[in-house]
């Protein structure tokens, strides 16, 4: 695997792979020393051009925590507000030759169009409304330690789904491993043809006790040019997960940033059904195994003097590193 751009490209024992060596690298963060030798001697460039807490802080600390040198950059502050356009940042940037680009944009394909312009590694860590695979697959990581397998699972992805790239990435990651997948929301918020990428659609919550997981997705006003539910009033009397509608059964996801009282009532929010802190732990150790496989996995055209050490090696030699 030389970039990653969508779960389209992985099928379900790629994603056992990265979902196993993120296992592997789970122990270390029990450590005094939290970091392994794996990347020591490669370069990770975040290239951030809409905000971020939790995808940006995680890919810097898993690129940390793997020995990397890390490089963070924002659009704000920098010669994008001159006008500057992505392709001239890019060729810019890739003048400091990183191993591998973060990037984080709000135009589809972008990350597509970066892997060609450059050799670095590319991680899509959020391409405007189209996906986010590392999200999807800390998310399979969360579950498979929660509840296991989730084969035969039935997943409800509630919300705002027209203008969520983790609804896109989601609903793949999740089917790939065997789970029934189903979408909630307004009909305005559920696009058309959704249904073909092999998902149910419903536009009520009545069947919702018949869940196993329930995955919430925030109204994102900052991808929205008009109106689409008459007002959050009445959106979160039909759709809000609350405590009324989350039966004792049903674990609870939501990828983050929570708006309490709209998407989520702060009584399941802070409900031990919610796996929500969990998902921002794995977001470490799942993005360390993505740029690990990456880095010291496939990648064939680096020196022979900064090959990676065999990812157990390397997790072992962490308590001397």
């Amino acid at each position: 695997m030389n970039h990653l751009l969508s779960i389209e490209q992985l099928d379900r024992a790629a994603i056992e792979r990265i979902v196993a060596q993120a296992e592997r690298f789970a122990e270390v963060s029990d450590r005094e020393i939290k970091k392994v030798p794996a990347l020591r001697g490669r370069m990770v460039l975040n290239l951030f051009y809409e905000a971020s807490t939790r995808t940006r802080s995680s890919f810097e600390l898993a690129a940390k925590r793997l020995s990397a040198d890390v490089v963070n950059f924002a659009a704000s502050g920098s010669s994008v507000e001159k006008g500057e356009s992505l392709k001239d940042t890019v060729l810019t940037l890739s003048a400091h030759k990183p191993d591998a680009i973060v990037l984080r944009t709000p135009w589809v394909g972008a990350s597509e169009l970066v892997s060609k312009w450059c050799s670095a590694a590319i991680v899509n860590a959020g391409d405007g409304k189209h996906e986010h695979p590392t999200q999807a697959l800390l998310d399979v990581y969360t579950l498979r330690r929660h509840i296991g397998a989730i084969d035969g699972a039935s997943i409800w992805i509630v919300g705002d789904v027209a203008h969520s790239r983790v609804a896109r990435s989601n609903v793949l990651a999740f089917q790939r491993m065997g789970a029934k997948v189903t979408i909630a929301g307004p009909p305005t918020l559920i696009p058309r043809g959704f249904e073909q990428l092999g998902c149910e659609v419903r536009y009520t919550l009545d069947e919702l006790p018949s869940a196993d997981i329930v995955y919430a997705l925030r109204m994102q006003h900052e991808r929205m040019s008009e109106t689409w539910v008459p007002s959050m009033r009445e959106y979160a009397a039909s759709y809000q997960i609350n405590g009324k509608r989350l039966s004792p059964h049903q674990v609870l996801m939501h990828p983050g940033p929570v708006n309490r009282g709209v998407e989520l009532s702060g009584e399941v929010v802070d409900s031990p059904q919610a796996v929500i802190t969990a998902q921002v732990e794995a977001g470490v150790v799942v993005r360390m195994a993505v740029l690990y496989e990456l880095l010291a996995g496939s990648r064939d055209a680096r020196p022979e003097s900064q090959d990676a050490e065999p990812v157990e090696q390397a997790v072992a030699g962490g308590a001397r590193a």
